[in-house]
């Protein structure tokens, strides 16, 4: 994915636990928006018995004819991902994200498959699954072992452009307050081959056990990061950067930073909110920077802590606060966070969008207790899946 790297000058606004209400968008200085684009990854299941079905490579192959090199495979065959160009407005975004979606769900019904936007698998065969062929992938077998038999895990990655790495080290450590919050609003896992979790994003339990992974730590500077890399690098921690799987990094191909917190998203809509979300994150948080303010830092333990809660409970439930360290209704976390982004939203033009798709989701419930919802009716797994073919490609063209 490539990027402009232009960015906007916003007026700051408080980080979580602050009293300050944001600035009026009428102070926003009128510069080029931020480019954002998504990466999505996507399951393969069979349309009879809805298991997991280990034909990535035939599907990628046929959508490529449509899709070009914003298609590829994952780490597993039951699995493939997609991307989009950077866009500037959200609108463009989200008809790629329709039209992409569209085309991968032609190409799998044509291979006799249906596609699926979970993070988690909700059916699959018992035993570790089939990685896809190439040294990269079987070196990661060879270093991580068990690990990988969890990878067929999903989410939806944001990249956002940003000018250089200092500034995407600096932006990071403005948002990470904010995971856990971004974490309950996109949970869309609380299956795991066969059986209910309990919790709402259980994709976000299980990357957590890889050894570079969760909140990213406090960045003191680009040397710091590049020591911190150094020696994962030496120790096999990561096999290469690709392997720094933090909830927020700098990419290691693109100009951009990137965000991957997110479970993949049950709709379309859902991936231009978490967009939506993002970059108005990390504007607010580049305005921040240029202003001078320095960024909480939370106790990484207590950071860590309210992203499990955040994945236990979704919207559902009570999220901590890690500016506060109280619980407080996820809902209303999400609500302090839009507030906290409203400039951003409207220099972007995106306030009037976003708030529509949150309001939404809120009355709608989570897409975890969508799930659930969908196997309580006949108490069949097997209705999940259906729900998830649906909502995956809604109006298939």
């Amino acid at each position: 994915m490539t990027s402009t790297g232009h960015t906007p000058a916003v007026t700051p606004s408080p980080a979580p636990g602050q009293g300050r209400s944001p600035a009026p968008a009428a102070r926003l200085t009128p510069l080029a928006p931020l480019t954002v684009g998504a990466e999505e990854e996507f399951l393969l299941v069979d349309p009879v018995t809805r298991e997991l079905r280990a034909d990535a490579e035939t599907v990628v192959a046929r959508a490529a004819r449509d899709l070009r090199d914003r298609i590829g495979p994952e780490i597993t065959r039951f699995q493939v991902e997609t991307r989009t160009d950077p866009h500037t407005d959200l609108a463009g975004l989200a008809d790629q994200i329709r039209s992409t979606r569209a085309a991968l769900a032609r190409a799998a019904a044509r291979e006799g498959l249906r596609v699926i936007s979970s993070g988690t698998p909700v059916i699959a065969p018992p035993g570790p699954p089939p990685l896809t062929d190439g040294p990269r992938y079987a070196r990661s077998s060879a270093e991580f072992r068990a690990l990988d038999d969890e990878q067929i895990a999903c989410a939806c990655h944001v990249h956002v452009g940003v000018p250089d790495l200092a500034t995407a080290l600096q932006v990071s450590n403005h948002l990470r307050p904010w995971i856990p919050a971004l974490i309950a609003l996109s949970a869309n896992s609380p299956y795991w081959a066969g059986r209910d979790t309990g919790y709402a994003s259980w994709r976000t339990t299980t990357w957590g056990r890889w050894p570079v992974a969760g909140p990213p730590p406090y960045f003191a500077s680009p040397s710091h990061f590049e020591d911190l890399v150094a020696g994962f690098l030496a120790t096999g921690a990561v096999m290469d950067r690709g392997g720094l799987y933090w909830d927020i990094r700098p990419s290691h191909h693109v100009p951009t930073l990137e965000f991957r917190a997110a479970d993949a998203t049950a709709t379309p809509e859902d991936t231009v909110l978490v967009a939506g979300v993002v970059r108005a994150l990390t504007a607010t948080a580049l305005a921040a920077v240029r202003a001078g303010e320095r960024p909480r830092q939370p106790a990484a333990d207590l950071l860590r802590a309210a992203c499990w809660r955040a994945a236990r409970d979704g919207l559902a439930g009570q999220g901590i606060d890690p500016a506060t360290g109280r619980l407080v209704p996820a809902t209303a976390q999400v609500e302090q966070l839009l507030a906290h982004l409203r400039p951003a939203l409207h220099h972007h033009g995106d306030a009037d969008l976003v708030t529509r798709l949150w309001s939404r989701l809120r009355a709608q419930g989570s897409r975890a207790d969508a799930q659930r919802a969908a196997h309580r009716r006949r108490g069949r797994l097997t209705d999940v899946v259906d729900h998830l073919v649906a909502t995956t490609t809604p109006h298939p063209s």
